[in-house]
């Protein structure tokens, strides 16, 4: 839910509630006030007939209309204190009761008691009173609205600032060579986000910086030795005194740099893949470098007598082919390794997903570990164990969902794709 939508809901929900409660109080206010004013006119009659009456000693002659007449009966009943009391009526002319408030007083005209009762319809404030209130709901629903419509306007434009900050933010890559740089607000809040965001991107940039030029330092320094090993073994084993037993341990040191050598450049590439200094920018033709990649490995894969099968559309995504070439070289290698002779590897591509599935002669690989960095099979020596976590990266920066699974004794890697649209 956006920011602007729950402080919506909750301002009207707050501002309804509010009018609600000022509605029903404004109610009863005006009631009273409307009664009270009924009232004051009903004593109002009151002291115009006693008035009369202390002038010429009897009764006046009242003057009835539809909404307020004048009853005098000849009562032994004397009322000390008038007294006001509700009532009703059948209107013949509207066909409906009306409420009627009425003063019950008693007078001495003439040496004869009267009980004198004034009434007054209520009907003319009963509709004055729903009049109002339909006013004041309407006033209140106008309120509403324009309240609801300068927020909108008026938040959109406060809180412009701040979606410029998020999309600097979205923006923002580390490897631009430069730290985030968010502009000075009028809002001192935002400011205060902004500033705390520059140093907090200055102090990643910080960090990026020296772990890339360690990176490439460390990998330009480890190029030297490595060169110098090599060499030397290719001096060693041109010697021909050399007997049996040394000739093997050369060749085992041989081994052991190549494998090295093979572990600095996978390190080097997880670093920057993780650190996102490739940028997935081109149209790559997913298919056109599988079929390349298995035609390179032809011969190993005869040699083993696989049979490869595919069922490959065209499908193009904006990727890096540089690690598209690293994706497919990993996960054929993978497949075709722990495939048997004479087994079976499917490929199947198409605008969702990429799957490679191969035979297996074992139980399945570990869920938990086998996109952990170094995990390998507990069958398995060669290698560096960072194939697959290699291709972890690569997915997770390009935005792919991969998973392994075991069925009918296949394994099978799954990655979800997305395509260019």
């Amino acid at each position: 839910m956006k920011l602007f939508t729950k402080y919506n809901r909750i301002n009207i929900s707050a501002t309804i509630f509010t009018f609600m409660l000022g509605s029903i109080a404004f109610y009863f206010v005006l009631d009273y006030v409307l009664t009270r004013q009924l009232k004051e006119t009903l004593r109002s009659e009151q002291f115009e007939i006693i008035h009369f009456i202390e002038e010429h000693h009897t009764l006046p002659e009242f003057q009835n209309t539809r909404n307020q007449w004048i009853t005098a009966e000849k009562s032994s009943e004397k009322i000390k204190r008038p007294r006001f009391q509700n009532s009703s009526y059948y209107n013949e002319r509207e066909k409906e009761n009306e409420s009627v408030k009425q003063l019950l007083f008693t007078v001495d005209a003439g040496g004869q008691n009267f009980l004198i009762t004034v009434n007054k319809s209520e009907a003319e404030t009963e509709d004055l009173l729903k009049l109002i209130i339909l006013v004041t709901i309407g006033m209140i629903a106008l309120i509403l609205l324009f309240n609801y419509l300068i927020n909108r306007k008026l938040i959109n434009k406060i809180w412009q600032p701040f979606y410029k900050t998020i999309d600097d933010i979205k923006t923002y890559q580390v490897s631009d060579k430069q730290p985030l740089q968010l502009s000075k607000e009028q809002i001192d809040e935002l400011n205060l986000l902004n500033d705390s965001l520059n140093k907090m991107t200055q102090s990643i940039y910080r960090e990026y910086a020296a772990l890339k030029s360690f990176t490439e330092n460390a990998s330009h320094e480890m190029q030297t030795p490595l060169a110098v090993i090599r060499s030397k073994i290719d001096l060693l084993l041109q010697q021909s005194e050399l007997n049996e037993q040394s000739l093997q341990q050369i060749l085992s040191i041989e081994d052991a740099a190549q494998r090295l050598s093979k572990l600095h450049q996978s390190l080097l590439l997880l670093t920057k893949i993780e650190n996102k200094q490739f940028v997935l920018n081109e149209a790559v033709d997913l298919k056109k470098i599988i079929l390349e990649k298995i035609k390179e490995r032809e011969e190993l894969i005869d040699s083993k007598k696989l049979k490869i099968e595919t069922n490959c559309k065209e499908v193009v995504l904006s990727f890096h082919h540089h690690l598209a070439e690293i994706l497919f070289n990993n996960l054929l290698n993978n497949v075709i390794k722990y495939t048997p002779e004479n087994g079976t590897i499917n490929i199947e591509l198409n605008e969702d997903f990429i799957c490679f599935k191969n035979d297996a002669t074992k139980e399945a690989l570990d869920v938990n570990k086998i996109f952990q960095r170094f995990y390998k099979p507990s069958d398995s020596r060669d290698g560096t164990g960072l194939g697959l976590a290699i291709i972890k990266e690569i997915c997770n920066l390009a935005g792919f969902d991969i998973s392994y699974s075991f069925n009918n004794h296949q394994h099978i890697f799954l990655i979800k794709i997305k395509t260019i649209e």
